[in-house]
């Protein structure tokens, strides 16, 4: 490795939103391109994080697949030698390096992870598995076979971040300089951009983010939704009775989400689809000019879908796996010959 490493990861078990991709999608790819330039990217699929919670095993290679088109057809380029697409599975330093680590790890460090904890309690103890449990153990080996300095995380993922700066102090305490930790939260927000990130909100509930678990899907607009599914969904969006068009998350969260819809659809400013529609007080014709713009984006996006090239996109993932098999064997050669197997 030449250059200093950029790592980041996007599961996707099941349909994403319109949410991750604005939110997710979009800046994991002009991050990449961004910086390619200075910086190796790399792009992996978690594969192996798919399953810490039960899912439909007989899915899982379609999905695995579906991930990558996803960003393809949302524009990631493939032939771009600094930017690399792999799967997480298909590299296995990855599952041996997590075992390593896993030995040196505390159970208490990983009870107290905020998320495992958020997840037991909406899942029940008795059906939460170890991989859950040491996720962040596996996420730590993710980051640290390539010495990747910056990882775009979110709130959500802060522990797991320290977590792996504290295990790579931890084995270079005790073995000499084996692991190269990542720049601390304070460094990657400063390199980034500290950002709540983009949350668009459920049209049904527009107090609580629109999410890709939701089992009803009545207020979740899903990238592969029949477009005009989805604007049925934005016709019956939960507005208010104020019959007046504005920008006000407080008392108007419906009417507020629909205007940070169309700003993004739109590729415009907040600011001025508010100025456009501020003060309309017909709420169906507000809705007809979201849903319009749903439409048309579902059937964009899902043509690129539909028309990627699996053989590029295979190419590129075997390519990648290679090199990463190469960088990251190196690094589990170096732990392994310190603690003794090697």
């Amino acid at each position: 490795m030449t250059k200093p490493v950029i790592l980041t990861g996007l599961r996707a078990n099941n349909d994403l939103t319109l949410g991750n991709y604005f939110g997710g999608i979009l800046p994991i790819i002009k991050m990449a391109k961004d910086y390619s330039s200075e910086f190796q990217i790399n792009m992996f699929i978690p594969d192996l994080h798919s399953f810490t919670t039960p899912i439909d095993h007989t899915k899982l290679q379609a999905q695995i697949l579906h991930n990558a088109r996803l960003f393809v057809a949302a524009g990631l380029p493939l032939d771009n030698p600094n930017i690399h697409l792999y799967r997480q599975s298909h590299v296995s330093a990855h599952s041996e390096l997590t075992w390593i680590l896993d030995c040196f790890t505390g159970m208490g460090e990983m009870a107290r992870m905020t998320q495992f904890k958020d997840k037991t309690s909406q899942i029940g103890e008795d059906r939460v598995s170890i991989g859950l449990f040491n996720y962040p153990v596996l996420m730590a080996a993710d980051i640290l076979l390539y010495g990747a300095r910056y990882v775009p995380v979110g709130e959500d993922q802060t522990q797991h971040l320290e977590f792996t700066r504290d295990i790579a102090e931890r084995m270079n305490k005790k073995f000499g300089n084996l692991l190269t930790p990542p720049e601390p939260v304070a460094k990657q927000y400063e390199f980034f951009g500290k950002s709540k990130g983009l949350r668009i909100m459920d049209l049904v509930d527009p107090t609580k983010k629109m999410s890709k678990s939701d089992e009803q899907g009545r207020g979740v607009i899903f990238l592969g939704d029949d477009p005009q599914a989805a604007a049925k969904k934005v016709m019956s969006a939960t507005t208010d009775d104020l019959a007046y068009v504005r920008y006000d998350k407080t008392n108007q969260p419906g009417i507020s989400n629909l205007l940070e819809i169309l700003s993004l659809l739109r590729g415009i400013s907040l600011e001025d689809t508010v100025k456009e529609f501020e003060g309309h007080n017909k709420y169906g014709d507000f809705k007809r000019a979201v849903a319009d713009e749903v439409v048309i984006f579902l059937t964009n996006f899902q043509k690129a879908l539909a028309e990627c090239d699996d053989r590029l996109i295979s190419a590129k993932l075997k390519a990648s796996e290679e090199l990463m098999r190469q960088q990251a064997q190196a690094t589990l050669y170096r732990v392994q010959k310190a603690i003794g197997l090697r």
